[in-house]
């Protein structure tokens, strides 16, 4: 299997997909139990674990249930601080940031 940095989205999601129905499995539920422990639709279930396709809400509802949630708030985490200065630097700068706005053409 590739390094995840080297895997397609797609790819990632099979994974992600095949990993749920490993452990869904493992603790010998059917897909209807899991689907009802989640609070998902069987067919959203089924479509996840044979496609790797599912909304955002429904995969974090079938992580809780599965108790596979545990690394999710390190998805999108700040890199760690290198020195002291840094972590200054961007406690600092962690006040709410905009994009630019663009200028309105007529």
């Amino acid at each position: 299997m590739l390094p995840v940095e080297l895997q397609s989205p797609k790819e990632i999601a099979g994974t992600i997909a095949r990993r749920a129905r490993a452990l869904r499995l493992h603790r010998a539920w059917t897909q209807q139990e899991t689907a009802e422990r989640a609070g998902v639709t069987l067919a959203s279930y089924r479509r996840f674990e044979r496609t790797g396709s599912i909304s955002l809400d429904r995969l974090l509802r079938v992580a809780v249930a599965l108790g596979a949630y545990g690394g999710l708030e390190q998805l999108f985490a700040p890199p760690p601080a290198a020195s002291l200065a840094e972590m200054a630097r961007l406690e600092a700068s962690e006040s709410r940031k905009r994009g630019r706005r663009r200028d309105a053409k007529p």
